[in-house]
């Protein structure tokens, strides 16, 4: 499996090139990048950003000053901008009454901690908390999303009742602890989803095509038209 994993990643590198993921100039500009990108495009969330820049309130301690409606305001670009100021402003207590806002202070505690407490956040769920670990906070820890889900179940590499625990551990089980193969590796997923392996597939240029069990089910399917 840890071949077939690398094969793999190195056919989306070869295709892709390296991306640099995740976007954020700050550790903080990156959580908040993982929160405000559930449910939405990446383009809303640097709208949503932007906002938040504009505002300078891009910090903890700032943000926690405003009140929730004005920063719901600022993110509304993100969609469902209510719930996310409230996420936002759990968050930001959280990194300021556990941690103090030190964010190498943060980096520094074991990776299973910090994931509880993570989740212990109303609205924070596994995919989000683990970009907060793998990206903000730079901890070996694999990302599943709903594009590496659907990729992996048309190659054949998971069920569609595979839980993200179970898919995580596929990865993490069988691949180096390596934090910038795991961050680059989530992003190829990612840009594999957003340019071929959508809900309707573009299977043409695809690099797992020659893998990938819908292609080849689709290429029975669709026979080429004679010339």
């Amino acid at each position: 499996m840890t071949d077939i994993l690398l094969d793999i990643y190195r056919k989306l590198l070869d295709h892709f090139g390296h991306l640099d993921w995740w976007p954020g100039d700050t550790a903080f500009e990156i959580i908040v990048g993982a929160i405000l990108t559930q449910n939405t495009a990446w383009s809303n969330v640097e709208r949503a950003i932007s906002n938040l820049k504009d505002a300078r309130a891009l910090e903890p301690e700032r943000m926690l000053t405003l009140q929730t409606g004005q920063l719901a305001k600022l993110i509304k670009p993100s969609g469902y901008y209510n719930q996310k100021a409230g996420r936002l402003k759990s968050i930001c207590r959280y990194l300021i009454d556990r941690h103090e806002a030190d964010f190498d202070e943060m980096a520094g505690r074991p990776t299973g901690t910090l994931r509880e407490e993570l989740l212990a956040i109303n609205g924070i769920g596994p995919e989000t908390a683990d970009s907060i670990l793998l990206y903000a906070l730079e901890h070996p820890v694999f990302v599943v999303d709903a594009y590496t889900k659907r990729a992996l179940g048309r190659i054949g590499l998971s069920g569609g009742k595979n839980s993200y625990q179970e898919i995580q551990r596929l990865f993490m089980d069988n691949l180096p602890e390596d934090t910038a193969l795991f961050n680059d590796y989530h992003a190829q997923w990612v840009a594999l989803g957003k340019y071929h392996c959508k809900t309707k597939p573009v299977c043409k240029g695809c690099p797992l095509r020659e893998i990938c069990r819908y292609a080849e089910s689709y290429r029975l399917q669709n026979p080429p038209v004679p010339q």
